[in-house]
């Protein structure tokens, strides 16, 4: 029931799930991205040259679109762009070759990092760290998991104990109750003072509070119980009657607390989460001791262009400026696009960047933190294993302790019923009061109590012995 109703334990089943989530952010680095840009532009300008006739206005008329994908690659740290270019342009200018200017172009880039970033970047270092994180949410899930299961077992014990102080005090109202009745009868005959009388209802005074208390623990178990197994949006939620199916019962159970150390240190949430942390660490390290390295980059660029549109050819034989125009032809889109694929009209480059910082860098700051960071993670662990080992080895012992004082305890309450009979059959002849017999109800209660208790306690210390190998000790919800 708290596995499916619990309210905390449904929120940290979110955990996993967020941190899924953030594995896809970090792997979305190197999604394919499409873009696209569109611009259309309008210029005029002074005249500024003899060759654009005179003292005319020169005005200019583009519109350009181009559409394109690049990537980062998830290996060698690379990044390529591919785009295609189509644009129309025409001008006022009487000396341009084509009016309207119809061009088109194919341009791929790729860009490899050489050392610096080669083996190791920062969208690597993302996707590493957040798998880490997605290991550590299913642990903490786990950790959350056991806890509320120690929870739980440790919330109905109290529930059964709660019911089992009122047993124990109701019997002792009982008890109370019947030596009042029979030292009532005693008064009557002359055997016994009037005085045991009072002492008699003196104590089931008493024993009447002792339920009246045990019946307020028992809904306060119940309540505490409830919140971890019930789900609150339930109508009935607060009404619910909770009764133990199953009482708690003495099994010894054979232990073997080096074994138990051993699990614990292999399987505990708390050491598994710093481990964790500690290969997170040793991710920034591989990180930045590969910032270090110099930047050496190189890029590799291919354009090809075509053009298409109105061409002129201008007759410059007459010394006129401008010339005159000779004759036109007309070039569509589709011969611009033609001189593209045809590779007629191409560019290509190959560039080297190389820099590298002079002095103390960020990285060679960064690594000498990291290192220091790693150092203090490892003396931790350190502490905690020993820490882990001495919580195991106190469970254990608790085990053992608890163990001991059920024996003791139902020794002490048998010895307790065997007084309280004695005592009855002297008050019945007359050798004893009212006020031993009282007492020996007293200590047999007492005793029952403490039988119980010790029983429960036992019960509780094997969950904890089982439980302190997986969680830390306490929590739960």
């Amino acid at each position: 029931m708290a596995l499916e109703n619990n309210l905390g334990l449904q929120a940290d089943r979110l955990g996993p799930q967020i941190e899924t989530y953030g594995v896809a952010q970090a792997r979305a680095a190197y999604g394919l991205t499409l873009g696209s840009v569109t611009t259309t532009r309008s210029a005029t300008q002074p005249p500024t040259d003899f060759l654009n006739g005179g003292d005319s206005v020169l005005s200019n008329d583009s519109f350009r679109t181009n559409a394109g994908i690049q990537q980062l690659v998830p290996w060698g740290g690379g990044r390529y762009t591919f785009g295609i270019d189509a644009s129309r342009a025409t001008t006022s200018n009487p000396t341009g070759v084509f009016n309207p200017q119809i061009d088109s172009s194919l341009a791929a880039s790729y860009t490899q990092p050489l050392l610096r970033n080669f083996t190791f970047d920062s969208a690597r270092q993302n996707v590493a760290i957040s798998l880490k994180n997605q290991e550590i949410a299913d642990l903490q899930l786990r950790q959350t998991l056991t806890q509320t299961s120690r929870a739980v077992r440790n919330a109905y014990f109290n529930l059964v104990n709660a019911i089992g102080q009122q047993q124990v005090a109701q019997k002792s109202l009982e008890l109370a109750q019947t030596s009042l009745r029979n030292n009532q009868k005693k008064v009557d005959l002359g055997t016994i003072a009037p005085i045991d009388i009072v002492q008699a209802e003196a104590e089931v005074a008493r024993t009447e509070e002792q339920v009246i208390v045990a019946e307020g623990q028992i809904q306060s178990a119940e309540d505490a119980l409830r919140v971890l197994i019930m789900n609150p949006s339930q109508p009935d939620f607060w009404t619910t009657k909770l009764e133990p199916a199953e009482q708690p019962t003495l099994a010894p159970q054979p232990l073997n607390v080096d074994q138990a150390i051993a699990n614990a240190l292999q399987n505990r949430t708390d050491i598994a989460q710093a481990r964790k942390g500690l290969e997170q660490t040793d991710i920034s390290m591989k990180y930045l001791r590969n910032q270090k390295l110099p930047a050496l980059d190189v890029t590799a660029n291919y354009n090809v262009i075509g053009t298409a549109g109105t061409q002129r050819v201008f007759d410059y034989s007459q010394g006129v400026i401008p010339p005159p125009i000779l004759r036109s032809s007309q070039r569509s889109f589709g011969n611009s696009l033609g001189d593209v694929f045809a590779n007629e009209f191409k560019t290509w480059s190959v560039v080297f960047n190389l820099s590298y910082p002079i002095g103390t860098s960020a990285a060679d700051a960064g690594l000498a933190q990291t290192r220091l960071q790693r150092d203090q993670q490892t003396t931790n662990l350190r502490d905690l294993e020993t820490i882990i080992v001495a919580q195991v080895r106190d469970a254990g012992r608790q085990v053992t302790t608890a163990l001991k004082r059920v024996e003791t305890t139902q020794k002490a309450r048998a010895l307790a019923e065997q007084n309280l009979q004695a005592y009855e059959k002297r008050l019945a002849v007359g050798l004893s009061d009212t006020f031993l017999v009282i007492q020996a109800q007293r200590d047999l209660t007492t005793q029952l109590n403490n039988e119980l208790a010790s029983i429960i306690s036992y019960n509780r210390a094997l969950i904890n012995f089982e439980a302190v190998q997986v969680v830390p000790p306490g929590g739960g919800s």
